[in-house]
């Protein structure tokens, strides 16, 4: 059994485990169902070393966010890429368990296709390309947390369609530089596929949740990270312009090895 391609399903519905075995079967995945119980998820985290981890948000006797926890701060071995689901609808929730190291929440009920698409995306494999992703580096915070934390500090927030879609924007750009020069050919349908919408939707909900950021958003930090580009006379970046800067400075900072 090849560990990397291993899918743990905290869920107690067969039927709907059954549907997303299906699903992630055909993208090279091999789903394994628990029980909703956190005692049991991080049982079945040591003994199976699954690639991912499908939690819901409130399980017994842990909680999601309590596993998310444990795995950070004792000694699981390789650490998964979680995604979370839950019943429950808000922002607030949402962005908390973002915060916590999920790369991904899905409200329920969901389509077990989309929730393959997220896995193949998230576990590292390229959309565009079908790249393998690096490694991240022992004690390095990944990627997605990174892109996660600083949209948030720009003033993107978390309840606007426009959010999901510029995280997985920046994330793409960063893995896959190239894409910055083909937004609207391959960008904007890349993040479209992934999220069930259309190019269009994409490009407009990005374009709003920057109008938002300028807004709502701090001079200071606006002007950290993208300089001239707040220039009154100027105004706010492109949608092209704000994905390009961000994945620009979290590569450099890759590179240097001051990621934070």
């Amino acid at each position: 059994m090849n560990n990397q391609k291993i899918v743990l399903i905290a869920d107690d519905s067969k039927d709907f485990c059954e549907r997303c075995a299906a699903a992630l079967s055909t993208k090279g995945f091999e789903a394994i169902r628990c029980p909703k119980d956190g005692q049991a998820v991080l049982r079945m985290i040591q003994e199976k070393k699954p690639a991912v981890v499908v939690l819901d948000v409130f399980m017994r006797n842990v909680d999601a966010e309590g596993v998310l926890a444990r795995v950070q701060s004792e000694d699981f071995g390789p650490r998964p890429v979680f995604l979370a689901s839950s019943t429950v609808d808000h922002p607030l929730l949402q962005e908390r368990m973002l915060n916590s190291g999920v790369v991904y929440y899905f409200n329920k009920p969901f389509d077990p296709e989309i929730l393959a698409e997220r896995i193949v995306f998230y576990a590292g494999f390229n959309p565009v390309s079908a790249i393998k992703r690096e490694a991240p580096r022992a004690n390095a915070p990944s990627l997605e947390s990174v892109v996660t934390d600083i949209i948030l500090e720009i003033g993107v927030p978390a309840h606007i369609k426009g959010y999901q879609y510029v995280r997985d924007s920046i994330i793409l750009a960063v893995r896959q530089p190239d894409v910055i020069n083909g937004v609207t050919k391959v960008l904007y349908p890349t993040v479209a596929k992934q999220n069930g919408t259309t190019a269009s939707r994409v490009e407009r909900a990005i374009r709003h949740a920057i109008e938002v950021a300028w807004d709502r958003g701090d001079v200071d930090v606006l002007n950290s990270y993208f300089g001239y580009t707040i220039h009154n006379l100027r105004g706010k970046p492109t949608n092209s312009e704000f994905i390009a800067m961000i994945a620009d400075k979290i590569r450099l900072k890759e590179r240097s090895g001051s990621l934070r």
